[in-house]
């Protein structure tokens, strides 16, 4: 079918009788540079039937408006990356699930492929931005047709002193009346547990999303207003979104780029988005057909996206409020709700994609992410086994996104930020899941620490050593389990979560997992913890999901001054040279492995000779 290259071009498509995309509005489409590729952007129209049983799920479904054929109606931004010429093309699409709205691009490697890909909008709170993905939802209504109205509410932890503070999470739902009895202020020192002392309302005040706070609010501390809004969005229909708009490619005679097989990646927040998405069975369709073949769930832990439930706020960092019973892909038992199911064994699951699971340290360790649960029992006391469909990779010392090089800190005094980055091992686990659908080669085995072998203990087992610079981690916690919106007894809800992390070397280095030459042929320690420094305030609490890099010392005077334990780099490696032939070994290994490219091997090893050059030319701390 020909495209004319003109704004808001309508397109048929097929009825709803045959897919839930019933309309395209194509606005724009371009060539992408040199690459054979063509960028069409516009919106996806979908419709869904409320009654059957895969959209119930839905949160307040039954209370959104119907059209005239008793259907519920949304919209969403969409981005189409395919190339130009059928011969181009392998007939398999990457799903980037958006995060926050971001729209994803054009690879390398993607280009070599000839891989489709596709953006659609899902979250609802995306501000109004050019170039950004977002979904239009309608709101819930009684069934009287009268407003819904509810309590929201956000926290935030301010890094420094301030008057105001802008309710970014909060953005959707505009108070109601803000000087009614709903509307309160909390704060507390610790930030994984609700609760605290209630800030007298007469010396706060909320204009728009602007809150003020008579004295300003305190650096480190953790505050969590509440109010009344209403007209909650139906912010569940963007799982339905990303199902149909899939549907619509593989199936639907009027896609835009034809494909056979599916794949979704989805980082942070959007890998909570598809383990959410799967667990609650969007991953069959309206005509009860597989969506996506393959899904990538990276740095998602064992949480999941508080998305699908009434006031949801997905936009938020969601810092310790993600993770709710069940955890593991497998049905446990839980001792705490006495419930058992698991991510995919439960009764909406009737299409189990081929899955990954990758993490960072950050992910172990911080923020309520728990990731060590999504390979044990819910109390932490005993491995579990991944299913067949089910691989899981650890990146050793890392944090949720690598920091750039050379690396900063966050304040004067405090730890640099951990640059040791894995990225390279995404794009060779990308293709091999792509090798695993299409032709039956089994992707490289799980790499992750386990209870067994010692390389996953409680986190007041971790042997840490004394690093200047470094405090003592083995007194944070887990904290508490959000309520999981699909039990009525909330599935736990506030029980305590058990920290297990990884072990560590003699340098504070992650033993198990896949261990980049950074951590394997160190040059430094690099952890998925630091704490707030001093002049953030609170000391004694972690910075969410952020990790830290503390270089070695160049030779073992510098390393005495310091009373540094590690053994300095004079004392590891006789040369330059010799340091990086053990880089090399190592890199090498990784692509036996599978875990690396060729092509990979020059660049990581320059990129390791750079880092030694800078190291050693540090003056002593």
């Amino acid at each position: 079918m020909s495209l004319l290259p003109r704004l808001f071009l309508f397109l048929l498509a097929a009825c709803a009788t045959r897919a839930a995309v019933v309309r395209v509005e194509v606005s724009g489409r371009s060539d992408v540079g040199a690459t054979g590729y063509e960028q069409i952007v516009g919106r996806l129209h979908f419709e869904i039937d409320p009654s059957l049983p895969g959209n119930a799920v839905i949160a307040d479904v039954g209370l959104a408006p119907l059209n005239e054929a008793g259907k519920v109606s949304f919209s969403s931004d969409m981005s189409l990356l395919r190339p130009k010429g059928a011969a181009q093309g392998n007939g398999v699409a990457w799903v980037e699930i958006p995060n926050r709205g971001g729209r994803a691009g054009v690879s390398d490697w993607i280009v070599k492929n000839g891989f489709t890909v596709l953006n659609v909008g899902w979250e609802f709170d995306v501000p109004a931005q050019h170039g950004k993905m977002s979904i239009q939802v309608p709101s819930a209504k009684n069934k009287d047709g009268s407003v819904i109205r509810g309590v929201v509410s956000a926290t935030f932890t301010p890094d420094k002193s301030a008057d105001e503070q802008t309710l970014t999470d909060l953005t959707p739902y505009p108070a109601v009346d803000v000087d009614g009895p709903e509307s309160r202020l909390f704060v507390r020192s610790h930030m994984a547990y609700p609760g605290g002392t209630e800030v007298p309302r007469k010396s706060w005040s909320l204009k728009g999303n602007r809150l003020h706070l008579e004295g300003g609010f305190e650096p480190g501390k953790t505050y969590e207003i509440f109010y009344l809004a209403e007209a909650p969005p139906l912010a569940g229909l963007g799982y339905a979104a990303i199902r149909d708009a899939v549907a619509w490619l593989k199936h639907d005679a009027g896609s835009l780029a034809p494909i056979k097989h599916a794949y979704a990646f989805g980082s942070s927040q959007c890998g909570r988005f598809l383990r959410d998405f799967v667990y609650l069975g969007f991953n069959t369709d309206e005509q009860d057909r597989q969506t996506l073949d393959g899904v990538m769930a990276h740095v998602a832990g064992a949480g999941r996206l508080v998305l699908n439930q009434r006031w949801s706020t997905p936009r938020a960092v969601a810092g310790f409020y993600t993770a709710s019973y069940p955890f593991a892909d497998t049905a446990q038992a839980d001792p705490v709700s006495g419930n058992a199911e698991g991510i995919l064994e439960n009764a909406r699951v009737k299409h189990p994609p081929k899955i990954f699971y990758t993490n960072t340290a950050a992910e172990y360790w911080g923020a309520g992410r728990v990731a060590a649960l999504t390979h044990t029992t819910p109390d932490g006391t005993k491995d579990i086994a991944f299913p067949e469909n089910v691989r899981s990779y650890f990146f050793s010392g890392t944090q949720h996104g690598a920091a750039g090089f050379p690396p900063t800190s966050q304040a004067t005094g405090a730890p640099l930020a951990n640059p040791v980055n894995a990225s390279a091992v995404l794009t060779a686990l990308r293709l091999a899941m792509h090798r695993w659908v299409t032709e039956g080669i089994a992707p490289p085995p799980s790499v992750y620490p386990k209870m067994a072998d010692g390389t996953l203990v409680p986190v007041a087992e971790v042997r840490f050593p004394t690093i200047p610079g470094m405090e003592d981690p083995r007194l944070l916690k887990a904290g508490g389990r959000v309520r999981n919106p699909q039990w009525a007894d909330g599935a736990g809800e506030g029980a305590e979560l058990p920290l297990l992390v990884p072990q560590v070397d003699a340098d504070g280095n992650d033993i198990a997992g896949i261990r980049m030459p950074d951590v394997a042929v160190p040059l430094g320690t690099a952890t998925g913890w630091v704490f707030r420094p001093a002049s953030m305030g609170s000391p004694h609490e972690p910075v969410l999901l952020r990790g830290a890099w503390v270089p070695l010392a160049a030779t073992r005077e510098q390393r005495e001054a310091l009373h540094d334990p590690r053994p300095a780099l004079a004392e590891r490696y006789a040369s330059r040279e010799v340091y990086l032939s053990q880089v090399k070994e190592v890199l090498q290994k990784l692509i036996s492995q599978r875990l690396l490219s060729e092509q990979d091997l020059a660049p990581l090893l320059k990129q390791a000779g750079d880092r030694w050059d800078w190291v050693m030319h540090q003056p002593a701390q």
